[in-house]
């Protein structure tokens, strides 16, 4: 069903296809936790293109493949690469296309990149982020670890807040959640910073229930999770990240103030948004959804693989 499947959007996977890839999720942790040493991927060979800067996804990526028993070949630093002298990302997936790798997970700054990757390239490809567009296998993970915390995802009231125009993240989890029902999105964010219309659209031929918020003291009391985001910097005008800088802070003081606090969900890295001194509450769950990323990936890995 997925074997040799590229893996570019979150709304190529159906209701059934992530609860499918949390079961084998589970099954790769409980043996991975009881010690096992898996040889599931031997032989098999993951090349990861990364051509915007990633710590968690690549290193997660990289984890997964190891702990399935394969092998890692990285594309490295820009500047140690014919990047360097010039060559088209193009090129360079043509050329790693031909020595025949069993999986490649690529990132790159330009939205849509990841489905011209897949047409250059006959070995799967998995968008691990195509700029603002689509980040399919955070979806998976964050939709993972809402599972794994509640024990559901049917009826989960979640907000989204931050960036929400340019933060590829939100874009994918809203498609993934819209495979369950009774799901209640509350996107709470700048005007300048909404999601965007093809979101929005998608959500709406589906049938999920959302409100746009502009304080999250609106809706917060009444969530099951609070999904904070970055505002993304690099895809912003510099005097918009300025004006917009420290819209929302989520820290102690402001969360203590509430009677009730949702589980707190980051996809990282965290900046300003979202304070250390949150870590400490049971309720601060995302260094767990980091976690989470390494099973997920690993399922995934192992579907395309057929193995």
């Amino acid at each position: 069903m997925y074997r040799g499947m590229d893996v570019i959007s979150a709304l190529q996977f159906s209701r059934s296809d992530i609860e499918h890839l949390i079961r084998v999720a589970e099954e790769l942790r409980r043996r991975v936790e009881f010690g096992e040493k898996l040889e599931i991927a031997k032989g098999r060979i993951l090349f990861t293109a990364f051509f915007e800067p990633s710590t968690r996804t690549r290193l997660s990526f990289q984890f997964a493949m190891t702990k399935l028993g394969g092998m890692v070949v990285d594309l490295g630093p820009e500047e140690v690469s014919s990047m360097a002298k010039g060559e088209s990302p193009e090129d360079t997936l043509r050329t790693v296309d031909s020595y025949n790798p069993d999986v490649i997970v690529v990132r790159h700054r330009e939205p849509g990149f990841a489905a011209r990757a897949a047409e250059i390239c006959k070995t799967p490809v998995i968008n691990a982020g195509d700029g603002y567009n689509e980040h399919p296998t955070q979806a998976l993970l964050d939709v993972y670890t809402i599972w794994r915390a509640l024990g559901r995802i049917d009826g989960v009231r979640i907000g989204l807040m931050g960036d929400l125009k340019y933060g590829r993240t939100v874009s994918s989890l809203s498609y993934a959640l819209s495979n369950f029902r009774d799901v209640e999105i509350h996107f709470v964010s700048p005007r300048e910073l909404q999601p965007r219309e093809e979101v929005l659209r998608v959500l709406d031929k589906r049938r999920v229930r959302y409100e746009l918020h502009e304080k999250p003291d609106e809706v917060i009391e009444k969530l099951d999770v609070l999904y904070v985001t970055r505002l993304q910097k690099e895809r912003m005008k510099p005097e918009d990240y300025e004006r917009l800088k420290g819209s929302y802070i989520i820290n102690y003081e402001y969360l203590k103030k509430f009677t009730h606090i949702p589980l707190i969900m980051h996809p990282l890295p965290r900046v300003w948004e979202l304070t250390p001194d949150v870590d400490g509450l049971p309720q601060a769950i995302y260094f767990e959804q980091a976690r989470n990323g390494l099973y997920i990936r690993m399922a995934l890995i192992k579907e395309i693989l057929g193995l």
